[in-house]
């Protein structure tokens, strides 16, 4: 049996959502972040040495990466379903935004919320100072680069339905949690084409059920 270590508000809930979409069974522990810290507690690292989510286990297997689950899972038991076939434009796009969504563009979603974190939690002292700093950060590195990749992203939607082309994929499960994060902490920047996109896959009954089933998802909205 897969059991899927689930953290609230974390990138494990597109594993759940993954999951519905393939109609396999499960188990899920949960996870509560520090409300303080909003990092994961050390329990985590009693099932993989980084205390980190998403984590799986399947029998004598534990793995994490969101990536790596997404490959095994659809690999493993897709049984063709959620990926385009081999060789095909479609499945390089596939790989591609598989690896893309945690590798290009969430570091830039995870340093925007890190420095809006040193403009609000600075010690009293220095706040003005680190508050000007994360400002020029923001400003001359972290807006463009956000607005370069969304532009990206909006384009490549302006040409397919879908992350892997006319068909959906686990590479749009992949990317939902950097989208739905960007159109958090971006807002109004957001193309069209990504909130409809974003749209049509939060009303798929699967990324209900997920929710459903692992509770509480703010970044979602």
């Amino acid at each position: 049996m897969i059991t899927v270590h689930h953290l609230n508000n974390s990138r494990s809930q597109r594993v759940l959502w993954l999951l519905e979409e393939l109609e396999l069974q499960y188990d899920i522990v949960k996870y509560e972040r520090d409300p303080t810290t909003l990092l994961a507690p050390a329990s985590l690292r009693a099932i993989h040495p980084l205390g980190k989510s998403p984590v799986i286990t399947d029998g004598d297997a534990t793995l994490a990466e969101s990536g790596a689950i997404v490959e095994y899972l659809v690999d493993t038991y897709g049984k063709g379903k959620l990926s385009p076939a081999p060789g095909t434009a479609a499945h390089r796009d596939y790989r591609y935004f598989l690896h893309y969504a945690e590798g290009s563009l969430m570091p830039f979603l995870v340093m925007r919320l890190v420095f809006n974190k040193i403009k609000t939690d600075a010690p009293l002292l220095i706040r003005p100072v680190a508050k000007a700093i994360a400002g020029q950060v923001g400003k001359r590195f972290l807006d463009p680069n956000l607005a370069n990749h969304l532009a990206f992203l909006a384009d490549h939607l302006g040409k397919h339905e879908w992350f892997a082309g006319d068909a959906f994929s686990a590479a749009d499960v992949q990317m939902s949690f950097p989208i739905e994060g960007a159109v958090a902490r971006v807002g109004g920047g957001v193309s069209p084409k990504l909130t409809e996109w974003l749209a049509r896959i939060q009303g798929r009954p699967a990324y209900r059920k997920a929710i459903t089933k692992g509770g509480d998802y703010r970044i979602a909205g």
